[in-house]
Formats: structure tokens, sequence, C-alpha cells
């Protein structure tokens, strides 16, 4: 096995068949997407930082799903912008590697940083007089290093399994980056005990989480319809339509690529789901959080006013 895999220095990321002129013209849109998701990401960590008004269990979980995000696109779109600008399709084994453990690593932290911010919103609506002490910064603390530590253990334990695997002819991966299950195509191994573990890691990261997240938003619900009067109803619910947002949309393609069975048939679909993904889902959260939320738009307005009076 080893013997096999010592002589496979990289592989053929098939990517999408294009002319070279229309992957010169796609680079500079997706060089443009990248750059704008660095800035707005950039500008949610920078506000959070600078403006003691948002110094709080919500936009301290924010920040992490920002760096997340930034470092999930850091982590296959320089390769790709590359190969695009280069016309070439190769990507070292080692790289290809690193690739599987970063995006398997953000992604599942990003799923289970949105699952403790939609706790974060129950305690705040349905337990408000409590929730300086039970959102605490300690707590807060504790359940950041928790999502952070069960993402990089669940990838690591992903690519070990796949490290085990012998490959034996040509590598082209029907895909744009190193993607695990079409990585896994074109192994000479079994792969049984890698597609029952990816599923199960999709049960514990997507299905669980959302169930979680479901129970807390039913219970979020009938606390906000208990209120009387409508402003304070439009105030709550208001602190909660961003995050529904973002996790309709992280959730409804993560489940559509990883649970929903495909063939070969749906490969060109799930690589344009995964596009769309690695390029808006980065730049949805700044948008609906600076958009949607009005802490943030005064945060950026009061940073505005000061620095023309400098």
């Amino acid at each position: 096995m080893e013997g096999n895999q010592s002589w496979i220095t990289e592989f053929i990321l098939v990517g999408f068949q294009l002319s070279e002129d229309m992957e010169l013209l796609l680079f500079i849109i997706f060089f443009l997407l990248y750059i704008f998701n660095l800035l707005a990401n950039g500008m949610i960590l920078g506000l959070i930082c600078l403006d003691p008004r948002l110094h709080s269990p919500m936009y301290y979980f924010l920040s992490h799903l920002a760096i997340t995000d930034v470092s999930y696109a850091s982590s296959n779109l320089p390769n790709m912008l590359e190969n695009l600008v280069k016309h070439k399709k190769t990507i070292s084994y080692f790289s290809c590697t690193m690739q599987m453990v970063f995006y398997l690593a953000f992604a599942s932290v990003e799923c289970l940083t949105l699952v403790v911010m939609s706790y974060d919103r129950y305690v705040a609506i349905c337990h408000p007089l409590q929730y300086t002490v039970i959102m605490n910064w300690r707590v807060c603390t504790v359940l950041a290093i928790i999502c952070w530590a069960c993402g990089f253990s669940l990838a690591l334990v992903q690519v070990s399994l796949f490290l085990r695997l012998p490959f034996c002819g040509p590598q082209k991966v029907n895909h744009f980056f190193c993607e695990i299950h079409s990585v896994l195509k074109v192994t000479c191994g079994e792969t049984w005990i890698n597609e029952i573990f990816l599923l199960a890691d999709g049960v514990f990261i997507l299905v669980g989480p959302l169930s979680l997240m479901l129970v807390s938003y039913v219970r979020i619900l009938w606390a906000i319809l208990q209120i009387q009067s409508k402003e304070g109803r439009q105030k709550a619910f208001s602190t909660c339509s961003s995050h529904l947002c973002v996790v309709g949309f992280y959730f409804g393609i993560a489940m559509m690529v990883y649970l929903v069975p495909g063939d070969s048939q749906t490969e060109e679909q799930q690589k344009i789901l995964f596009l769309f993904y690695t390029f808006f889902n980065p730049l949805l959260n700044p948008l609906v959080y600076s958009l949607r939320n009005a802490q943030v738009k005064a945060a950026f307005h009061r940073v505005l006013q000061k620095n023309r009076t400098i």
C-alpha cells in the first residue's frame, strides 16, 4: 500500500471544461469576489473589535463566524485562482491533503458556531433576566473552543482514514478543489469505511445541529408570541432573522451535497453548488449581519464619524 502511494505526487483537478479566455474571465470575477469576501469579513471583525457596544456574546460568536468564512475560502480559492490564470489543473498530494483537512474543519466549525449562536439567541429571548449569568465570558470561551476542537478533530479523523488508501492510476479528480468525496472516487482501495464515517459526520454536524436549532427557534417563536407589544415582538424577531437567513442558506446547500444520495449525473450540479457555497456563503454572513442588523450599522456609522473628526 505504501509503495503504491509513494509515487503519487499530484492530482489533476478536472473542474469545469472551459476555454482559456473563459478561465481568465472567471479568474477576474472570482478574484474580485474573494477580495470582497476578505474585506467584508474583515470589516465585521474590525467593527466588533473597535466598538465596545459590540462586545457581547452574540458578536463574539459572529467574529468567530467571520474568521471561519475567511479561512474556509482561503483554504481552496488561491489554488483554484492559480489554476485558472496559469491554465493548469494540478495540485500536489500534500496540498490536496491539507485542503481536505481545512475545508472539512472550517465547515464543521461553522456548523457548530451557528448552533451556539442559536443557543445564545434562545437564552437572550427566553431567559433575558438570566442572560448575563448563563452566557458569561467563561461559557462563551469554552463553547468557542469546543467548536474549533470538534471541527478539527473530525477533519483529522477523516483525513487519517483517507491517507491509508492506495492509488494506482491517473488521479483525475472531478472537482475544482480536493473535495473528499471526489478524491475517494479515484482511489484503488475499499472506501466503505470512509463513506460510513463521512455519513456519520454529516449526521453529527448537519442533522444534529439543525435539530437543536429547530428546537431552539420553536421555543423562541413561542416566547415572541407571548410578548404583548407589537414593537417588542418585532425587536425580538429582528435579533433572530439574520441568523435564520444564514442558517437556512448554509444548511440547505450542505445537506443537498452531503446527505442527498448522488450519482454521476449530479456531479456537475454538485460542483456548481460547491462553487456557489465557496464564493457566496462567506459573503452572505457579513452582508446579512450588516444590512439587517441595526447595531452593526450603527457601529459602522460611528466609526465613519470618528474617522471624519480625526
